[in-house]
């Protein structure tokens, strides 16, 4: 992990300051920013669990079939090498 230095922190202090000079010509409030950011997020959150929701249901039900029978031919592969 890189090391955080002075002129780091300096640096990312020059850079705070210039965007929130852009920001605040462009008169945008941080308070705007950060609510899109957590509405951003909760879509996200809903959409993955709607896309992924149905993809989960399936590879469990899955599971229910290939892990047993993976785990026979595993165990039965396992007990013939210890002869």
């Amino acid at each position: 992990m890189p090391k955080i230095t002075g002129s780091t922190i300096i640096k990312l202090l020059i850079a705070c300051l210039i965007v929130g000079f852009a920001l605040a010509f462009f008169k945008v409030d941080p308070r705007n920013v950060l609510t899109w950011m957590v509405h951003l997020a909760r879509d996200l959150a809903q959409w993955s669990v709607s896309v992924f929701g149905d993809a989960i249901s399936y590879i469990l039900l899955g599971a229910v079939i290939v892990l047993p029978i993976w785990l026979f031919f595993y165990l039965l592969r396992a007990a013939r090498g210890r002869r």
